[in-house]
Order: structure tokens, then sequence, then C-alpha cells
């Protein structure tokens, strides 16, 4: 077992203090934090970081790699829901992650799929009703009930969304949140149903109209969707201090390389915020509102902590579990491990007259309702726009940034569903992906119909993937794990997601992160204007709209 001391300035949590002290260590327990005289440069000792709510599919890594290089950056936990995979292969995929997660040290903290499929709009690979989620609850190595995207569902007593949440309730195990600016009435039957938390907060007001009903807010600053700044004045609130959380939900590889939590800490306190309730949020509170089983830093527990070197740069030193070294100076000591891919996938070649819009209107234009991505956001706007019309087919129009976009059934053989999308940016050929919330189905961008065409087909043939078109060529990093992850190791999937990810800026794109700002325009829970499998989706009626408003 590891026994070692160290020298250390230890950032007690619970009392608000640094002091310098040396940290005993014997058989992986901490048995002693005795002050001392150490050097003023010795490491800054705390509790590890927790990510409290993070889908590792989207880091299109294997859990145990997602782990491989989180533990670089101080993370010693994440709260994951795998509520992706879950769409694509229920139950099966959910255990597919458990025994994967079971291999790395790093506490990878998985939870019940609330909504697979997410809505009744859109075409998944499985459905996981109260029987499914009651078998995974009763599973030790399950922690929670994962994000009730549902909220209608909740707000309008849908027996089978209650039934889960009552389920969870009976395992004594928490319900998490997702309620994009729900408020009023509405939001406080919802957190009265027994949720307890939300990470869809992307206004200062939303956040504190759910605190003020009980709810913790998990501040979400991901490969997508950035709320960090909107959310930091929460710290400046004593009262909200102890009910607040750091979140990534959405990772991509190669931010991941870079960093994870502690970039959060870093950013929050360069803003002045209040260096414990910081560190809380990033490390204890998750801890406990989860129940998990990880240390704190004190006497009497499992050696479970981080070395950092200071606070300006939150740089982490090392990463220790039960006194395992599992990284030291940027370099984790654990290894790749490899597994055989499991996937759901019905393969056929799609033609070009089935992502065409057709219009009867001999004018030489028509209006749309056009979905707006927002950079940065998860939410769109619903725009009109005036497009060409040449043969009787609606085109794209790069000159007002409105792109078509093809959403395609990969379970069954069905047809396309088509829409236009305005701040892609691309001024040639396509972008697509098989990662799209939340069922996963094939969604493409493009300039022109034979490269929307070729993105296609080829994410069909590959049965997983993103891609570019460029020129005619196609680029794509596989990802035959569910068409969600790559079973490569963590630095070769970072590498080639990069290139793809530039090509993509090359041909146009400003967006920050296109293929994950394009994995949302599927994602019909949160509003307003979103495209599915089966047809173009108004969230606010909750409910199918037309395409074009005047032929």
């Amino acid at each position: 077992m590891h026994s070692f001391s160290l020298a250390v300035r230890y950032i007690d949590l619970e009392k608000n203090e640094i002091f310098p002290a040396i940290v005993e260590v014997n058989n992986g327990k901490i048995i002693g934090i005795n002050k001392a005289e150490v050097p003023s440069d010795a490491p800054l000792l705390m509790p590890g970081f927790v990510d409290a709510h993070v889908h590792i599919e989207s880091s299109m890594l294997l859990p145990a790699e997602f782990a491989r290089i989180a533990v670089t950056h101080g993370t010693l936990a994440t709260v994951s829901d795998p509520h992706e995979i879950a769409n694509v292969l229920g139950v099966k995929g959910v255990e597919y992650m458990l025994e994967n997660a079971a291999k790395t040290p790093m506490l990878i903290a998985f939870g019940a799929p609330s909504c697979v499929p997410a809505t009744n709009f859109e075409t998944a690979g499985a459905h996981l009703d109260p029987d499914a989620v009651e078998q995974l609850l009763q599973r030790d190595d399950i922690y929670y009930l994962t994000e009730m995207m549902n909220f209608p569902g909740v707000v309008y007593d849908d027996q089978e969304v209650l039934a889960k949440i009552k389920l969870a309730h009976h395992y004594n195990k928490p319900v998490d949140g997702h309620a994009p600016g729900l408020s009023g009435d509405a939001l406080k039957k919802y957190v009265d149903a027994g949720i307890s938390t939300d990470h869809e907060c992307f206004t200062l007001a939303e956040a504190e109209e759910k605190l003020a009903l009980g709810m913790k807010i998990l501040i979400r600053e991901g490969s997508a969707a950035k709320n960090l700044d909107a959310l930091l004045p929460l710290f400046d609130n004593p009262a909200y201090q102890d009910k607040l959380m750091f979140c990534s939900d959405d990772k991509h590889p190669d931010s991941l390389v870079v960093g994870h939590v502690n970039l959060l800490v870093k950013r929050a306190l360069e803003a002045k915020k209040n260096l414990f309730a910081v560190l809380r949020a990033a490390s204890i509170n998750a801890i406990h509102h989860y129940k998990l089983p990880i240390g704190q830093a004190r006497v009497g527990e499992n050696a479970d902590f981080i070395l950092i070197k200071d606070f300006e740069t939150m740089e982490c030193l090392a990463t220790y579990k039960a006194g395992e070294l599992l990284a030291k100076e940027g370099k984790s000591t654990l290894n790749y491990i490899s597994e055989t891919p499991i996937n759901a996938f019905a393969y056929r070649p799609v033609a070009i007259a089935e992502i065409q819009v057709q219009t009867s209107s001999e004018n030489s234009s028509v209006q749309v309702k056009c979905i707006e991505a927002l950079n940065g956001q998860l939410i769109t706007n619903s725009i009109i726009s005036t497009l060409p019309v040449i043969n009787g087919i609606v085109q794209s129009d790069p000159s007002q940034d409105v792109l078509k976009m093809v959403c395609i059934n990969r379970y069954s053989h069905s047809k396309a569903a088509i829409a236009y999308i305005k701040n892609f940016g691309l001024q040639a050929g396509a972008i697509g992906s098989t990662v799209a919330h939340d069922s996963h189905n094939i969604i493409v961008v493009g300039v022109d119909d034979a490269s929307i065409l070729a993105s296609i087909n080829q994410l069909m043939e590959s049965q997983g993937g993103v891609n570019v078109v460029s020129n005619g060529d196609v680029y794509a990093l596989p990802l035959p794990l569910a068409g969600l992850m790559s079973t490569e190791p963590a630095e070769i999937v970072a590498t080639q997601y990069a290139k793809l990810d530039l090509l993509a800026k090359e041909l146009g794109s400003k967006l920050d992160a296109p293929f994950m700002t394009l994995s949302f325009m599927a994602l019909l829970v949160i509003p307003h204007l979103k495209l599915s499998d089966k047809g173009l989706f108004d969230g606010d009626s909750f409910n199918f709209t037309n395409l074009i408003i005047t032929e």
C-alpha cells in the first residue's frame, strides 16, 4: 500500500484557511495533517476536482480514456450521464460504459438516464421505461437519476416521467434537472417534484429564481455551451455559495487535452470571486450532493487529493487516489485500455433527390423558417429567411450565411428531414456527424447538395463519425463505438478532431466549436427551433412546424 509524507500548503475547505503542513499518508489513507514549517512555494493540497455533470460520450473517448487525460488536470471524479449511448443502445450501452469505467481508479459516477428517448418527436435506438430505469437505479454504481429533460412531462403530470422520479427517491438517489428558461409556477412544480439541480441556466436571473426555490446550480462551461461569465456573480452572494458546482456538460477531445475543471477555477479566481467558495464548487459541493465515495483530503479518509502549483495558473502538479499517483506534472500514469466497439446502424445509400426541398412556387424566392445558431449557446433563435429558388428547388444562400441542414434516421430507413440554418459561416463544402443530441441520427450542414450528400453517405458507410467535405474530398474521424466514440487513445482522437475543426474553419465557419454546435441542432428540448429526423421542430409550441412560410 502507498505510504509517504508531503510538505504542502494545506487548503482547509471547512474552516476556510490555508496553512503549512506535513501530510502523512499510510496504507493509502491520510493519517495526519500537522502544521509545520514548509517552503513558501510548497504545493497547495486540496480535494480533487469534480465535473458535476458531463456526457463522457461527447469527448469521443472511452470512459477510462477520458479519465486518463482528466486526472492530469486534477479531476478525481465526474458525475456522468450516459444518456447518449443509452439513446443508441439502451441498457446494454450503459452497462458497456460502467464496465469500462470500472477499469480506471478515477471515479466516474454514472446515473440512470431519465429520458430515452428525450422526446416522442425523434427516432432513437432504444426506450428506457420505468422498469429499465429501476434496473439501473438498484445498482450501487449508479448514483442518481440523470437530467430530467422532459420538463413538460413533469409540469403536465406524465405518469411515466413521475414514476421514474419516484423510483429515484425510493432508492435515495438525487434527481438532476434540465429546464432551460422554465420560470414561474411551472418551475415551482418542476422543483416540487423533487428535482434538485439545473445546469441549463444562461442568465443570472434564471439561476437566482431556481436557487430561491431550493435548486442547486451547476455552472456550465463546455466546448459549446459557455455560461460561466454570466453566472460567476452568483459567488458574490454568500447564501448561494454552497449551492454551486462546476460542470462541462460536453467536452470535446481537443479541449480536454488542454484543461478541465481547473480552467473554470482559474477564470473564477481571475474574476476575484471568493477563493474558498470557488474551490468548494469545484470539489466538495458535488461530493456532498451526489454522495460520492471519494476522500475530501481529511484525516482518516482515503488519500484522494491533488497538488496545485498556485492559484494564478491552477496547474496540477500531482493527482492521488488512495495514495496512488495518477498523474504528475501533466503526465498520466494510467494506461490506455482498448475495447471492442458496439453499435446500432441501418446502412442505406442516400440519393440527391432526397435532400432537395421542392416548391410549387413560380417565384424566384420563398420565405422559410430558419434556425439561427448562437455561438457558445445551445439555444437557437427562430428567424425568417428569404431563399432563392432554381428549377423549383429551394437553395442555400451563403451570401446570407443561410445553409441547408439535413437530419437522417440512422436506425431505420425513412425520409430525410431538411431545414435551413444561419451562422455556420461555411462558404464551401459541408460538415457532418453522427453525434446529434439526443437520438444521434446523422446530421449534416453544407453549402451545396453534392457536398452534403458526400458527407451523409460517408457517415452511412463508416457507421459513425464526424467529417468534413472540402473540394469534393471527405476527411473523417471514425467513431465506431455507437457512432459516438473512438476506441483509439485520446492523443490520436484529439489530433484528428483538431484537424477537422481547423478544416471547418478554413471553409469559413466562425463558430468556436462548429461540430459541437452542429451536434445540438437536433436537441429538441432546448428552444427555440431545431431539426429532428422527423422534421422541423418548434421548441416553444413543442411540436413540428412548417419549413416554408410563403410559396
